[in-house]
């Protein structure tokens, strides 16, 4: 999953941290679960990429703990990640939110690219949604189950009309020397 990624990344941009704290900053702001039993694997596999540095800090009576620092490296493939939505995530409320979040620091272009690919997967729940609810109404025993498709539909047509709605959207990516907002499209 690469929103697990782009968090303890996104994360250590703002300074070195030591495990703990790291997992604590990246499950504030998802409903994703992080055991320690997922973290440090990722840190493992981002020090070994280069894209993570760490060092062991010596605490008086306490074992010495590790304190993780990003990378030149760990940059880039933050950028990367947060630029790109694979078909395999788009359908992912998190995978797509998580790259929202970092909209103003990538190009038009990669923003018009993540929309396209969030539209394009809420299509295909909304077409599979539909055709559920067909066979739903179309059984005598399907009412809880229409009930529940009608939801689903409703659902994915707003947020597909939102999806609409940001990539028309004119957002301060930047604010200029005087203060004021420098606004750039999603394309």
């Amino acid at each position: 999953m690469a929103l697990l990624d782009i968090l303890i990344l996104s994360n250590l941009r703002a300074g070195p941290v030591h495990g703990y704290e790291l997992k604590q900053r990246v499950q504030r702001p998802t409903t994703t679960r992080l055991s320690n039993n997922s973290l440090y694997p990722i840190l493992r596999r981002f020090e070994e990429s280069g894209a993570v540095s760490s060092v062991h800090e010596a605490q008086e009576g306490r074992p010495a703990r590790t304190i993780y620092a990003i990378t030149d490296h760990g940059r880039v493939l933050l950028t990367e990640l947060i630029s790109t939505l694979p078909a395999a995530l788009a359908g992912n409320e998190e995978e797509f939110l998580a790259r929202l979040n970092f909209f103003a620091e990538i190009t038009p272009a990669a923003r018009q690219s993540i929309l396209d690919a969030r539209a394009a997967a809420l299509d295909a729940r909304f077409e599979q949604a539909r055709a559920v609810l067909a066979d739903a109404v179309a059984s005598p025993t399907g009412a809880w189950r229409s009930l529940a498709m009608e939801h689903l539909v409703a659902t994915l047509e707003t947020e597909r009309r939102w999806v609409d709605e940001l990539r028309g959207m004119r957002v301060p990516t930047t604010t200029t020397p005087s203060g004021t907002p420098d606004t750039e499209g999603t394309r």
